[in-house]
């Protein structure tokens, strides 16, 4: 560790070091907050099972019970149910006897056109899952599909808002490039309404060169969960995509996340396994960099 990363890292244990650090707030204003949070102002943390796709293919249940043993208190599904994919309330018991929640799940559009959103709808609310995000799709990346896709967006919003459930997007890269003098992602926020959930991926942001702690402090109380994962632009050297190891200002986001954000959980998400880790063996490491920045910000 460097002498500055050393300094920095005293400043946060101190409670000195600010929100401010290079950061605005949505009104262009410096936060001048102290980065120093109760631990019950922390949201839960959950784990997208993306991060671990293989291994949940080879043993559904050795790999839930591997994830609660690190401490998870949710996981986020992404169509995997192993012998579950018929019995929702079959897997919400396996999990309830794991002390694992379901902080949420990924669907695609193509599940919640009229002939299947009655259906779909129906498998996630006995599963326990209080929100459904898209996790892409071609037609926000596009300047001849947006429109019509956001007025789709809203369509199913104003369905899932009856059926007392929440609806969102997730971005990648591909949604911060310029639209319209801002991005796509900026146009998505602009026009869906307050209640639809902007999953921001911190790491996609970062890749796409983007401010994660600009774009909580943008769009407030509309970031009700929030993809945790590390990434960086091929650029950054000596770094490795692991929470507390790569470049992520990690302690600003989960304070823009609880000031402004809205934030119900944190959804660790691996996609990346440096030096020949697991799967899980790289969710660990990185569940346990979190472990330790929330450490950082409440002792």
């Amino acid at each position: 560790m460097t002498f500055f990363k050393r300094f920095l890292t005293t400043l946060v244990c101190m409670g000195l070091l600010t929100a401010c650090n290079a950061q605005k707030d949505a009104h262009g204003e410096d936060n001048q907050a102290i980065l120093r949070l109760e631990r019950s102002q922390i949201p839960a943390i959950s784990v997208q099972l993306w991060s671990v796709n293989h291994t949940l293919k080879k043993d559904f249940k050795g790999t839930l019970e591997a994830i609660s043993a690190m401490g998870f208190d949710a996981v986020e599904f992404a169509g995997n149910f192993g012998p579950y994919h018929n019995d929702p309330l079959g897997l919400k018991r396996y999990l309830d006897a794991l002390g694992l929640e379901v902080s949420g799940a990924h669907v695609k559009m193509r599940d919640l056109t009229d002939d299947k959103f009655e259906q779909t709808v129906a498998f996630y609310q006995q599963l326990g899952s209080p929100m459904m995000i898209v996790p892409s799709d071609k037609r926000a990346e596009q300047a001849e599909t947006i429109e019509s896709f956001v007025a789709e967006l809203n369509k199913v919003t104003i369905k899932m808002r009856a059926k007392g459930m929440r609806f969102g997007f997730h971005n990648h890269d591909r949604e911060l490039v310029p639209y319209k003098n801002s991005t796509y992602w900026d146009y998505i926020a602009a026009n869906t309404p307050e209640d639809f959930v902007l999953q921001l991926d911190v790491g996609w942001a970062e890749y796409a060169g983007k401010d994660p702690v600009a774009y909580i402090n943008r769009y407030p109380n509309r970031t009700i969960t929030t993809h945790f994962k590390a990434k960086y632009p091929a650029t950054v050297t000596n770094k490795k995509p692991l929470i507390g190891q790569d470049v992520t200002n990690w302690p600003a986001v989960i304070y823009a996340n609880v000031k402004s954000g809205g934030t119900q959980w944190l959804v660790l998400e691996q996609e990346e396994y440096p030096d020949g880790l697991t799967q899980l063996e790289a969710v660990q490491v990185s569940k346990q960099g979190l472990d330790d920045v929330i450490a950082q910000l409440t002792n």
